[in-house]
């Protein structure tokens, strides 16, 4: 695709976006400010602009990825309960991962994209079940790592964004695609300063 095609492509999409659709796309870039800034609101935001995008692929058939969602609904609500444990106790602090923090990152990726992988191949009319289900199973990950406030979240995340980029090109969903850029963008943003934070709180305490 040449330049001039995606330009062009990108100008028709945008025309023909509804409200609904920049409602949620919105929501979910805002979604990813706060959580680079380390900011709570990030989950009822993020509740949100799932629900819209839950609604908008359910109603153009893309069961499939309405599932997806409502898991990023799920992890969204224990993240933000992890995150604000109780009244008495102070909000969990940024930290790197564990052992055991990467075995079920292990677990969550190669369950979940052996299992999607599947399904996408044998029960959709997919025409890139494997590129999909890597897509969907590291972003997976990384929402687990995010509700756990793991600084590694990132990596996941933009491991996911990386691939989801040309897929998105490969589908001629420029939009998206650029949205896709710009999150993965921001993610590294995010990460540099998730590690500041986790420097300052060291020095802190020394």
């Amino acid at each position: 695709m040449s330049l001039q095609d995606w330009g062009v492509l990108l100008w028709q999409q945008i025309k023909e976006t509804d409200v609904l659709q920049w409602l949620a796309v919105i929501l979910g870039v805002i979604e990813v400010f706060l959580a680079k800034s380390n900011k709570i609101w990030l989950y009822p935001i993020g509740i949100l602009s799932t629900v819209l995008s839950i609604y908008i692929l359910f109603d153009v058939g893309l069961y499939a990825e309405c599932l997806l969602y409502c898991y990023y609904i799920a992890m969204s609500i224990y993240g933000w309960w992890y995150w604000v444990k109780k009244k008495d106790k102070p909000a969990v602090k940024i930290s790197y991962c564990n052992r055991r923090d990467w075995l079920i990152v292990l677990l969550i990726t190669t369950i979940s994209f052996s299992l999607l992988s599947l399904l996408l191949k044998y029960y959709t009319p997919s025409t890139v079940p494997v590129w999909d289900a890597w897509v969907s199973a590291t972003a997976w990950a990384g929402m687990w790592l995010l509700s756990r406030r793991k600084i590694e979240n990132w990596i996941l995340l933009n491991i996911s964004n990386l691939f989801a980029i040309p897929l998105l090109v490969h589908k001629q969903l420029p939009l998206f695609a650029t949205l896709t850029l710009i999150l993965f963008i921001v993610a590294v943003f995010g990460y540099s300063e998730w590690r500041k934070n986790i420097l300052n709180e060291k020095i802190a305490i020394a």
